[in-house]
């Protein structure tokens, strides 16, 4: 049963280090919320006070913002979504890397690869965004909700096969599309043209379908069409795209991926740095050496562990190395993982320098991309926000814990165009996570993913208490459609900004 709370009481958070999410130092202070508001912070004496919790030694943010999810249906079928709350995380953007729930009908045939990494085919139900936002607010998720609409979802939808070249008739339907979704609450449009049914299309293709987003004041993230040896083209490729559509540009999870491309992670934030100069461009990454997706055979390699995490013909084989299933079938790696497919894996395919430098480069946000269909999933599911606190702040000293909350909250919240969301001030929405900044950390593994991280005390969602670490998620559900503030990007001349004059410019 659905806890119901009315709002009307103030709370206050008590003597908490306050970190407002703009990159600024915290204070000692207090936070009063009142329904789904922060209504004031500071001494709260005067205040008609109904219930104070003592947060002495412990550190207030924003909720966390996990901009890179494939949570799009897990948000309806998994109603206390333990593996977010219990990272601190009160917001996410669905519908990335070319792949989103809607607008798509699915019938009896296969669904395409990645798609079918967000479900099954009955899943597939919402002919239209809006159909999509009904179901959300149906569902009454357990966080909030921002939603991307995907490149490949639309091609699948208006296209019979996948492999080629969009005709301009088709190229015209999605556009369409997309544009019919952006007006009904969608956030932006985003690509995965690494993918076999995405990689036919061209870069005309893709510039046709994103002409208007601009009109909306949308934005544009991609799963560039190589994060290997060819990542500096790509990236152009994206910042091409940005800067004929005059919509900022997310590149999704950055990393330096193969063996023969580690130790690139300068030489590709440099190329970001100088795209930066001229457009709004930032990125997003999680803080693992491994990737996890469908198993592609692009990627498969002797060079690295491959983990197998499903696989539909041989489920038998799931949790081992595709090395192991190799020798036991006495078979190539390649053909191996032909006849494993479809399938699942995780790629060992990262240095954690790479890793560590793009981490903490100012214009990084943090994004998850967890799969939480997977019954191996990788340990970013359930450990991203938490191992970014724990490793990278507190035991490797990548970057001060200041710099890190913004990433996860108001350089979020600013890049997605989420308004009231991503700081600690008065009028802003309560989402709120309270954290021992000694103790946090992920207990996620390769081995054992689904493990809650310790550390995160309490988290609030729109106001409401929604995880205490000694309970896990409670069954209240506060999560609402998070929609774009209309600030027309044409009409912004503003680029991206470093934390440290972001945070200036949002005293």
């Amino acid at each position: 049963m659905i806890t119901q709370v009315k709002p009307a009481a103030i709370t206050v958070i008590q003597g908490a280090q306050v970190f407002d999410g703009t990159g600024a130092a915290p204070i000692n202070t207090d936070v009063a919320i009142c329904g789904d508001q922060i209504v004031h912070v500071g001494c709260c004496e005067h205040l008609q006070i109904a219930q104070v919790i003592a947060a002495h030694g412990l550190a207030l943010a924003p909720g966390f913002i996990d901009v890179h999810t494939h949570d799009d249906l897990a948000v309806m079928r998994d109603k206390p979504m333990q593996s977010k709350l219990s990272q601190g995380v009160t917001s996410v953007i669905v519908g990335n890397c070319g792949i989103s729930a809607s607008p798509a009908l699915a019938d009896d045939e296969p669904l395409p690869d990645p798609i079918n990494l967000l479900g099954d085919n009955h899943a597939f139900t919402y002919a239209t965004f809006a159909d999509y936002a009904n179901a959300i607010a149906k569902a009454q998720p357990a966080v909030n909700v921002g939603a991307l609409v995907g490149h490949t979802t639309l091609r699948w939808q208006a296209m019979d096969d996948l492999t080629q070249c969009a005709t301009p008739e088709q190229m015209q339907q999605m556009r369409a599309q997309l544009n019919l979704a952006l007006s009904q609450g969608a956030l932006g449009f985003s690509t995965g043209l690494a993918y076999h049914n995405a990689q036919a299309a061209s870069a005309a293709e893709v510039h046709y379908i994103s002409q208007d987003l601009a009109d909306y004041g949308a934005i544009y993230t991609t799963h560039l069409r190589t994060e290997f040896a060819g990542i500096l083209d790509a990236m152009t490729e994206a910042f091409d795209l940005g800067k004929a559509a005059q919509v900022p540009v997310v590149i999704s999870h950055l990393k330096c991926a193969g063996v023969d491309n580690w130790g690139r992670a300068p030489e590709i934030v440099a190329h970001l740095a100088h795209a930066q100069q001229h457009q709004q461009v930032s990125c997003d990454c999680y803080p693992y050496t491994a990737s996890s997706s469908t198993l592609d055979l692009n990627q498969v390699t002797d060079d690295f562990d491959i983990f197998i995490t499903w696989s539909t013909p041989h489920p038998e084989m799931a949790g081992q190395n595709l090395a192991d299933i190799a020798h036991t079938w006495q078979l190539s790696l390649t053909e191996s993982a032909k006849r494993l497919q479809p399938a699942g894996a995780v790629y060992h395919c990262m240095s954690d320098d790479d890793v560590s430098h793009i981490l903490s480069q100012p214009t990084t946000m943090v994004g998850s991309d967890g799969l939480p269909c997977d019954p191996h999933p990788h340990p970013r599911l359930w450990g991203t926000f938490p191992r970014v606190l724990g490793h990278y702040v507190r035991e490797t000293q990548c970057f001060e814990l200041s710099e890190a909350i913004y990433k996860m909250t108001g350089l979020a919240a600013s890049q997605f165009n989420l308004a009231q969301r991503g700081k600690i001030a008065a009028g802003y929405f309560a989402d709120l996570v309270l954290f021992n900044p000694e103790t946090v950390n992920d207990s996620a593994s390769y081995e054992n993913p689904k493990q809650a991280a310790t550390g995160i005390e309490q988290v609030w969602v729109n106001g409401q208490l929604s995880y205490q670490q000694a309970q896990g998620a409670l069954q209240v559900r506060a999560g609402q459609l998070l929609t774009r503030s209309f600030t027309n990007p044409k009409n912004d001349s503003a680029a991206i900004l470093p934390r440290s004059q972001a945070s200036r410019s949002t005293q």
